[in-house]
């Protein structure tokens, strides 16, 4: 039962839209500003989760019309070219863009692919609510902190780790009960790219030779 609340958190962290729109209104939370990275969470989700509502019978039966609003939406919301960064490390030292993102390209699909389906499977009775916004790096960088009320259990702590590209805050990792994807993904991945070259490493991810196993 944890392994698939985690694999929809995943998911659903992933596109900055955990259904945070279910019973929001009911949950307690804090001030959400305009403009802010809180309400970029909180509308994406009411977005999201109504478009997988009203297409769950589509996207059950067709999942390239599932991967491709996942894709929609991830592009949207994730800085996946410094994300990717992060998750090489040392490795990315020096790194070409190109190689970087054929790393990232390969990542995010990799988790799609695992991950996806599980949207399709959310708890209805799910509630999230936002508990903090905090600015670091001198507002730099901005930690969204969260958590997943569920009946029967004990609250989930989900935060997004989030930056501002152009005009747009975006996110760049995501901690599930203060567990990092980042990190999660650069121990995961630092053997490999010991051995092979970063864009060697992103072809075994594509040819699913390796796999970005957040659980």
């Amino acid at each position: 039962m944890k392994r698939n609340l985690v694999s929809l958190l995943i998911a659903s962290a992933l596109l900055a839209a955990a259904p945070a729109a279910v019973l929001a209104q009911s949950a307690p939370a804090a001030t959400v500003q305009a403009g802010s990275p809180s309400q970029m969470v909180l509308t994406n989700s009411t977005r999201i989760l109504s478009t997988l509502e009203s297409r769950r019978a589509e996207f059950s039966k067709n999942r390239a019309a599932l991967s491709q609003f996942i894709a929609s939406e991830f592009n949207q919301t994730f800085d996946r070219e410094y994300a990717a960064r992060l998750v090489l490390g040392t490795h990315g030292r020096g790194a070409s863009d190109a190689d970087v993102k054929l790393f990232a390209d390969a990542l995010t699909t990799s988790l799609m692919q695992r991950y996806g389906s599980s949207l399709l499977d959310f708890n209805a009775k799910l509630q999230v609510r936002i508990k903090s916004e905090t600015p670091l790096r001198g507002g730099a960088i901005v930690k969204v902190s969260s958590e997943y009320l569920r009946q029967g259990g004990e609250p989930v702590p989900v935060d997004y780790l989030m930056r501002k590209v152009g005009s747009q805050w975006k996110v760049f990792d995501v901690m599930v009960e203060g567990v990092s994807f980042v990190q999660t993904f650069r121990n995961q991945f630092d053997t490999p790219l010991k051995q092979k070259s970063i864009a060697q490493v992103a072809a075994d991810i594509k040819a699913g030779k390796l796999q970005a196993q957040a659980n």
